[in-house]
């Protein structure tokens, strides 16, 4: 009996691709077909939903720092103290849980209202994300988005960036250099804390780290602090795993492999499994890894992606091209949650 004839599929959409659903393309250094990342998208929806998630990601950013900013600059006290630990209206405790993590670790039991503002801020991003964190709140987002808009524009192309692993390992060596030393060494020199405190109190160290950062990220890894090497992006990854909020390519069938979604990316492995079923059948993006910062959504011309939750599991039609081979065109349904 003759053996089914199976179509010429791109490496996109070979069978391989399920088994590996990590495995994704090299990220983009520059324009494809002349024209940079989201273009089309500018061209095709408009500037304002091609920029829509972007510019409140910012809104948030700046108003986040504006509280902090508002006491010591104008008297207006809403909230007090910084990122790693601070109260709103003298009243209602926040505390990072990475930092309490970091003082349990160092053999320190933290204040009472620190466990409660801990509490409240690891119970926010455990229900929303974890990385919510990274894209919405963290000031050095900012400064690394900044050396990707750069690279494609100064012709960058070199990317050195080591396996995304590396921030788990660095995030048990932190836990135990706090364990061994008995402080927390890491918030001596965590680009994050010192730009926020540095951004309240004034700029000292805290330029040299920063401007570090922003150049290994533009001249030597592609999203490499964020997407390689922040410990604290480990740490609200991990929360992240469960969070409610999530990407979801519903309508991936409209998907003309333009790659722009993976070109502004900083976490590009999180794409696949939802946009070519790779490991998966639903279009819902798990992985903890993703920072929902809605940068796919905006530009992608096609309005493949929006947000959603992770409870929505319907099965959408595969790119024509995947669905070639018959894998999971079929029509939406919904399947059970998977872990």
């Amino acid at each position: 009996m003759s053996q089914p004839v199976m179509p010429d599929l791109p490496k996109s959409a070979a069978p391989a691709a399920r088994v590996d659903a990590r495995r994704v393309p090299a990220p983009a250094s520059g324009k494809r077909g002349g024209k940079y990342p989201g273009q089309e998208a500018i061209e095709t929806k408009g500037w304002w939903r091609a920029h829509r998630w972007l510019l409140l990601r910012r809104l948030s950013q700046v108003v986040t720092l504006g509280l902090f900013l508002a006491g010591p600059w104008f008297g207006l006290w809403l909230l007090k103290g910084n990122l790693s630990a601070s109260l709103v209206l003298d009243t209602v405790p926040l505390a990072d849980p990475f930092v309490l993590l970091q003082s349990l670790a160092a053999g320190h039991w933290p204040y009472r209202e620190a466990l409660i503002g801990g509490g409240i801020v690891l119970a926010f991003y455990m229900l929303l994300g974890g990385r919510l964190f990274c894209s919405w709140v963290c000031p050095m987002n900012m400064v690394t988005d900044l050396a990707a808009w750069l690279r494609p524009r100064l012709g960058i192309k070199g990317n050195k960036a080591p396996a995304a692993s590396t921030r788990y390992w660095l995030l048990l060596f932190i836990l135990l250099a706090a364990a061994v030393t008995g402080s927390l060494a890491w918030e001596w020199v965590n680009p994050v804390s010192m730009l926020h405190r540095s951004l309240i109190f004034g700029f000292g160290l805290a330029w040299g780290i920063v401007i570090g950062v922003f150049l290994y990220d533009l001249f030597i890894a592609h999203h490499g602090w964020c997407g390689h090497l922040c410990p604290q992006g480990a740490f609200y990854g991990a929360l992240g795993r469960v969070g409610l909020l999530r990407i979801k390519a519903d309508r991936r069938a409209d998907c003309d492999d333009c790659m722009d979604c993976f070109a502004v990316c900083p976490e590009m492995q999180v794409i696949r499994p939802a946009l070519k079923a790779a490991g998966q059948e639903h279009a819902v993006i798990l992985d903890g890894d993703c920072t929902t910062c809605g940068r796919c959504i905006d530009v992608c011309a096609k309005n493949v992606f929006r947000l959603s939750s992770r409870f929505d599991r319907t099965v959408y039609p595969l790119p024509h091209r995947v669905a070639a081979k018959g894998s999971s065109a079929r029509s939406p349904r919904s399947i059970p949650e998977q872990s």
